[in-house]
């Protein structure tokens, strides 16, 4: 029974992909490759693509992915920050269509292992969520001391922006 609660909070675990590039055993690759026609895409250019949540957890919500195949945030580091700045940027552009007042946005990351798809994806989310439940896979824990982030399996877009500028890796733990 906890599995079957679990699973369906974070995700069955997936196999994981080590390869850059088109992985043709990772589902969201199919965004911007083969079987482009499963996905509802929203937004695309040559470099990322934005896709409707098969199961959405919030009144809208965005899976927005790069067309390079990147297992998780837990794989970026300081080089990265400009991709994620783009990323933040074209999900408040997204936004921004639906009319989402920036007091119901929420974009951020899983971080392994309570990810469901091993590819690197930022939840665009207006809020609220469809559940108190939904909430919860979800949760902003703010940093102390030092640290941007708390102990949590979401990093909130901005927080993973300053942990990689910093020279750190996103992880559960504080970072």
């Amino acid at each position: 029974m906890f599995q079957k609660l679990f699973h369906w909070i974070v995700g069955k675990p997936q196999p994981p992909h080590y390869q850059l590039g088109n992985s043709q055993s990772c589902i969201f690759c199919r965004a911007y490759s083969t079987n482009r026609s499963d996905f509802d895409i929203v937004w695309e250019d040559e470099v990322f693509v934005a896709f409707r949540d098969i199961r959405p957890s919030a009144q809208d919500h965005i899976q927005l992915i790069p067309k390079t195949h990147i297992d998780s945030i837990k794989k970026l580091s300081q080089k990265d920050v400009n991709m994620l700045r783009r990323m933040e940027e074209i999900g408040h552009s997204i936004l921004d269509t639906y009319n989402v007042p920036v007091s119901k946005r929420k974009m951020g990351f899983h971080i392994p292992p309570f990810n469901s798809i091993h590819h690197l994806h930022l939840h665009v989310q207006s809020l609220p969520y469809i559940s108190p439940v939904h909430r919860l896979k979800y949760p902003f824990v703010r940093g102390f001391g030092g640290y941007e982030k708390g102990f949590s399996w979401f990093a909130e877009i901005g927080q993973a922006i300053r942990i990689l500028e910093k020279g750190h890796r996103v992880t559960v733990a504080p970072c």
